[in-house]
C-alpha cells in the first residue's frame, strides 16, 4: 500500500502555466509526477490537483493512456475500483520531469519576474 498523496503537493502560488514544459498538455507532468510511487485511483489524483476538473482530469489521463505513458486498471473484487499507473515509458518520463522541475526551482525568479512583465506590459499596452 502506497502512502496518501500530500495534499500540498503542488504549491497553489506555482501555476502549472509557469511551467515552460508541457508533456501532453498543462497537467499531464503532474499526474506523472502523482503516480511516480505506484497506482492511484482518480479520487486520490484530485488531492494535490485540486485545480483540475473531473471533465479534464479524464481528458488528460486518457491521453496519457492514448500515448502509453499511463495504463487504467480496473478491479471488479472485492470493490469495484480503477486505477491509473505508469507503464515503463511513462516511468521513463521521470527523469526529465525531475530534471525540468530542478531547472524550474533554479530559475524560479527569472520565471516570476518575466511573467510579471509580460502582464503589467499586457495591462499598460
Amino acid at each position: 500500500m502506497t502512502q496518501p498523496l500530500d495534499p500540498d503537493m503542488f504549491d497553489p502560488i506555482c501555476p502549472s502555466t509557469l511551467s515552460p514544459f508541457r508533456i501532453g498538455d498543462k497537467w499531464a507532468g503532474m499526474i506523472i509526477r502523482c503516480l511516480e510511487h505506484g497506482p492511484r485511483r482518480f479520487s486520490e489524483l484530485r488531492i494535490p490537483l485540486r485545480g483540475i476538473t473531473a471533465k479534464v482530469l479524464t481528458k488528460s489521463l486518457r491521453a496519457l493512456e492514448r500515448d502509453g505513458l499511463v495504463v487504467r486498471t480496473a478491479h471488479a473484487e472485492p470493490v469495484r475500483r480503477v486505477e491509473y499507473d505508469l507503464t515503463p515509458l511513462g516511468r521513463s518520463m521521470l527523469g526529465p520531469i525531475a530534471a525540468m522541475c530542478a531547472w524550474a526551482e533554479q530559475h524560479w525568479d527569472e520565471l516570476l519576474d518575466a511573467r510579471e512583465e509580460s502582464l503589467s506590459l499586457d495591462r499598460t499596452g
